[in-house]
């Protein structure tokens, strides 16, 4: 598909900004200091220690979600949050890769602690013992047609304490894909077509008379997992 840049809605305020400029702008915004200043519930007054966090597609970086997320959080609380808002379709294996060590949704099932002459570890530890503010990682859900995501730490604070190991900060708008035969805004996406150099974007219409067949066909979603295997969103 089309790579293009991509803006974004800020929770807290609705404005929108660049990929670039989000990340700035949570660092600052108002409304976000105001509602983290009076939060409600159980936890009224509470303070935690917190992961200013941005996740994007490798190879797709205009699909981006920036993440608030307690520091106390395991990789696999991680891995399960972006199979459920990103990537879930079949139930595919998946492993962050954090300073040449991959942790791995289920590292039990390899025969030895190296592969591919990586160290192997299972996702059950903190964020905050494997990555600080500036450090970035690698994330890869399906090693067949694999979504390859890279995670950034921007900063860390102390936030209210909400009872969410994890909140959406700001996620970009869906991508606008032009329909590769007649230009109109695309709805569907060819799984087979995805691949080739002019992309599998379909509107509706042209859907209906593609030639690899209706069965090919997947809804285009907001994410970078759009068009691949099963996943429908």
């Amino acid at each position: 598909m089309t790579r293009q840049t991509s803006k974004g809605i800020c929770t807290f305020c609705h404005n929108e900004y660049s990929k670039a400029g989000m990340g700035r702008h949570l660092e600052t915004c108002k409304q976000r200091a105001l509602i983290e200043a009076a939060p409600e519930g159980q936890h009224a007054g509470r303070k935690t220690n917190k992961l200013h966090v941005r996740v994007e597609g490798r190879d797709l970086p205009m699909y981006w979600m920036n993440l608030d997320v307690t520091n106390s959080t395991t990789l696999a609380t991680l891995d399960q949050f972006l199979r459920d808002t990103w990537l879930e379709c079949c139930g595919h294996l998946s492993a962050f890769e954090i300073g040449g060590v991959r942790y791995s949704v289920h590292a039990d099932i390899y025969e030895s602690d190296s592969v591919w002459g990586r160290s192997q570890k299972d996702m059950h530890v903190r964020l905050d013992k494997v990555l600080r503010p500036g450090q970035s990682c690698s994330y890869e859900y399906d090693f067949g047609s694999t979504t390859d995501l890279t995670v950034k730490v921007i900063s860390e604070h102390k936030g209210p304490t909400t009872g969410e190991l994890i909140q959406v900060l700001a996620r970009n708008n869906a991508p606008q894909e032009p329909c590769i035969v007649c230009g109109k805004p695309a709805t569907n996406v060819c799984s087979e077509c995805i691949y080739s150099e002019a992309g599998g974007a379909l509107c509706d219409t042209c859907a209906e008379e593609h030639s690899c067949g209706e069965e090919m066909l997947l809804p285009l979603v907001n994410s970078p997992r759009a068009g691949v295997c099963g996943y429908t969103g």
